[in-house]
């Protein structure tokens, strides 16, 4: 049988991958790459860059481009064969990459390297490889005893199955709950858009009326727009129960004791290596190397931020309670009138920008943007295989008209398609000889999609989202760096990766930006200067509230990592009890 994982070159032929092709697949390059690797040692005298991490990143690169195109698939086409699939071979992929960093023989040949005349000839990317492949020789497990090594490896092999199914029933408890209604008195206060989505759904679903969901811009329409309080508190309860032991689907798709599994596999991993606690472990690979400055910093942001959140809080609390003697406020209920509160103080709302940003004009905006800021021109690639008719290839080139990166973009919400939205690799930029291999990535948000012949209207904190994401892929696409363990966002401290991506995005506050992207889907009209003003003057609208939804977010996070360890997690629950 032949399989296209295995014989294509350049681009994923996404069509024609089958969930059977799977794991044959991955077994033959598993096996494959520990047969070279073996011939690779076998023959080796004085490990070199050139015969040695070359060629080991090439296999690693050969790896990434079979199982990049199942990955992604997954999360955007899921459905319950070619999931099986996937989750066969996580246990195979992470046997495989605990080897490679648990054997001592890579090590040395590492270290050997380092210690060489050689080393000091290299350039800093080089270097910065083989200084992150030490590190992570350690994270493996490569110094433990060969009993502690076997217990390390078991337990990223269960690691990695419940990380997968933790996303897996978030995915499944989201798109099991759906709200049919049939008496139009209920979609008061909802944006016509929203209703329209609503009646389309139903339509697919073969049911009069209207039907709301729980992918993210269903759910934010009622919870923000809609005027029944019953019917928000529904949406409310059902969004954050999903995958729990409450809501509406107790206990079907319930995370609880996987959370509890994976804290505590986390906690003896991270002992194993000699750390404390999993957040020193996470660190060893950031900016932050040390938990106490993490600590010191959220403490020092929840102190700046709770005054104003409890100000915006009472301030949101006093306006329901003055407009309609709502006493007191509940989850369900401030979303909904801070938005009223928003309209009161600025005369503006989402719902009025979304004319002016339809998706196919903000898209083409935005590559207009980048080609102001570096000179790039972006065109859309015809005859591209892709996993569904909502996805689009693109190519960026220089104003030499050399092709310098690749994307996918897929920015529709669907059933089976993960929620959030994402930048992926797909290809990562190496150098072999003259020869460069092009960057190519995944572009992924979850948008409105579009109504019948109208064109989807994203609101501008969408639109923020998409500029985000494609800062991301700026960063993969366009890095002059030649070697793969450090091209692109690889080797980057991950608090440190968001950085191009914050950038890119507060174009989308710029007035000579928006006049690129922002014109009436209908008139063709400009962003008025009236609505940009309005705009500006709300952007930090509870701008407190938000920051503490973070920070919670954000410690009880890091109060989890910590948990076994009692001495360093008794200031973190300090810290989160004080910002709620």
């Amino acid at each position: 049988m032949t399989n296209p994982l295995l014989d294509f070159n350049g681009l994923p032929p996404f069509s024609q991958i089958k969930p059977e092709h799977v794991q044959p697949a991955i077994d033959h390059i598993l096996a494959e790459n520990r047969r070279r690797i073996d011939e690779l040692l076998a023959g080796m005298t004085t490990p070199t860059w050139d015969n040695f991490v070359q060629p080991l990143a090439d296999l690693n690169d050969r790896l990434s481009k079979v199982w990049s195109p199942v990955s992604h698939m997954n999360a955007v086409v899921n459905n319950d064969t070619l999931r099986d699939a996937y989750t066969a071979c996580l246990p195979k992929l992470s046997n495989y990459s605990t080897e490679l960093g648990q054997n001592r023989q890579l090590c040395d040949a590492y270290k050997a390297i380092a210690a060489s005349a050689e080393y000091a000839t290299l350039d800093q990317a080089q270097k910065k490889t083989i200084e992150n492949a030490l590190r992570d020789f350690h994270l493996s497990g490569v110094d433990l005893p060969e009993d502690k090594k076997q217990r390390f490896k078991d337990i990223s092999q269960q690691l990695s199955s419940l990380t997968s199914k933790f996303s897996d029933n978030v995915l499944d408890a989201t798109h099991a709950w759906s709200k049919h209604i049939t008496d139009e008195s209920l979609l008061s206060g909802l944006p016509d858009s929203a209703v329209a989505v609503a009646q389309q759904t139903a339509q697919q679903k073969e049911l009069d009326g209207w039907v709301f969901t729980l992918d993210f811009p269903s759910y934010f329409a009622v919870i923000t727009f809609a005027d029944n309080r019953e019917l928000r508190q529904e949406m409310h309860d059902a969004f954050v129960t999903r995958a729990s032991d409450q809501g509406p689907n107790a206990g079907q798709w319930d995370n609880s004791q996987l959370m509890e599994d994976i804290l505590k596999l986390r906690h003896e991993k991270a002992q194993l290596l000699g750390y404390h606690n999993f957040a020193e472990v996470s660190l060893a690979t950031k900016m932050a190397h040390d938990t106490g400055k993490v600590i010191d910093f959220l403490h020092d942001l929840a102190q700046r931020s709770r005054p104003m959140a409890q100000q915006e809080l009472e301030e949101v609390s006093a306006f329901a309670k003055q407009r309609d003697a709502l006493d007191p406020l509940q989850p369900w209920d401030i979303p909904y009138y801070g938005e009223k509160l928003r309209q009161q103080k600025y005369a503006i709302s989402q719902e009025d920008l979304k004319p002016y940003f339809p998706a196919p004009q903000v898209v083409n905006g935005m590559f207009e943007v980048v080609k102001r800021l570096y000179g790039l021109h972006i065109s859309a690639v015809d005859g591209v295989d892709v996993w569904h008719k909502d996805a689009r290839f693109f190519e960026i080139r220089d104003e030499s008209g050399a092709l310098r990166g690749q994307f996918y973009l897929d920015i529709y919400a669907r059933p089976k398609k993960r929620g959030g939205a994402w930048m992926d690799e797909c290809i990562t930029r190496k150098r072999v000889g003259t020869e460069v291999q092009t960057p190519v990535a995944y572009l992924v948000c979850n948008f409105t999609p579009p109504v019948g012949d109208q064109p989807a209207l994203l609101t501008h904190n969408e639109m923020t989202t998409l500029f985000h994401e494609f800062g991301h892929g700026l960063h993969h696409m366009l890095t002059q760096v030649d070697y793969l363990p450090v091209s692109g966002i690889n080797g980057v401290p991950w608090d440190a990766v968001e950085l191009p991506s914050q950038f890119f995005e507060n174009w989308c506050w710029e007035k000579e930006a928006l006049d690129l992207i922002a014109h009436h889907y209908q008139s063709g009209a400009p962003l008025p200067d009236e609505l940009f003003d309005k705009m500006i003057a709300a952007k930090n609208f509870q701008a407190g509230m938000q920051m503490v939804r973070q920070l919670e977010f954000a410690l009880f996070d890091f109060r989890l990592h910590m948990e076994y360890d009692p001495h360093r997690g008794g200031r973190v629950q300090q810290i989160l009890d004080e910002v709620r």
